[in-house]
């Protein structure tokens, strides 16, 4: 009898597993981070940013959901825009052919923030996308778009920024592929400014990591 309870009960376990990561749907403000293999650029990325758990971590985005539909609020190279939820599931996958993405939740002290974000995230769409890499200026990349929209309201940031870096940890030089690219902007390397990354904000204690879509 207490063998067939143990089987009975193990099987309820695994079904109610299986049923809620099924039944999972994100929220408002919710957090999705995502990998692509861009070539160069993402293995230097790799090479100086680690994400969650390890993971590889090249963009992120912000969950808005408007009369029902979910869209993610992101900064791509076109700019600040919504994207269909459907379309940025399916920029990245995984061995098996299925989305990868690992979804972050505010924790609940910080569940506050949301209202905001989402009464101001207008006023960042349309806007260009950040090439140089500079927060101070009125274009935006995608953890900086993260790391100015969820503030206070005395504009007080929950992430925080930090010195960014293009040099090879391994060379000791910078990487070959910013050398080109900042030369081709005209502009100076960025080594040491302050910036963010998608990658540290992933491993924020600001943040819970609730759900994976795919193998990460």
């Amino acid at each position: 009898m207490n063998k067939l309870y143990i089987i009975i009960f193990s099987a309820f376990l695994i079904f109610s597993c299986k049923n809620e990561k099924k039944n999972f749907s994100v929220k408002n403000g919710d957090l999705l981070f995502t990998y692509s293999d861009c070539g160069s650029f993402c293995d230097a990325i790799e090479k100086v940013t680690s994400g969650y758990k390890g993971k590889n971590i090249s963009h992120v985005g912000i969950v808005k959901i408007i009369n029902e539909k979910v869209y993610v609020l992101e900064a791509i190279s076109e700019g600040v825009v919504l994207t269909n939820f459907t379309v940025f599931l399916n920029r990245s996958f995984d061995k098996n052919g299925k989305p990868k993405v690992i979804v972050g939740r505010l924790k609940k002290k910080y569940q506050n923030l949301i209202p905001k974000f989402l009464e101001n995230y207008k006023k960042f769409l349309g806007k260009k996308y950040d090439f140089f890499f500079d927060y101070k200026n009125e274009a935006y990349y995608c953890s900086e778009l993260v790391y100015e929209i969820f503030s206070d309201k005395n504009n007080k940031k929950l992430f925080h920024l930090k010195k960014m870096t293009f040099i090879d940890p391994e060379t000791k030089k910078t990487f070959p592929i910013w050398e080109e690219y900042f030369k081709n902007l005209n502009y100076e390397i960025p080594e040491g400014k302050l910036g963010t990354n998608p990658a540290d904000i992933s491993k924020s204690e600001k943040i819970e990591i609730i759900h994976f879509y795919g193998i990460f």
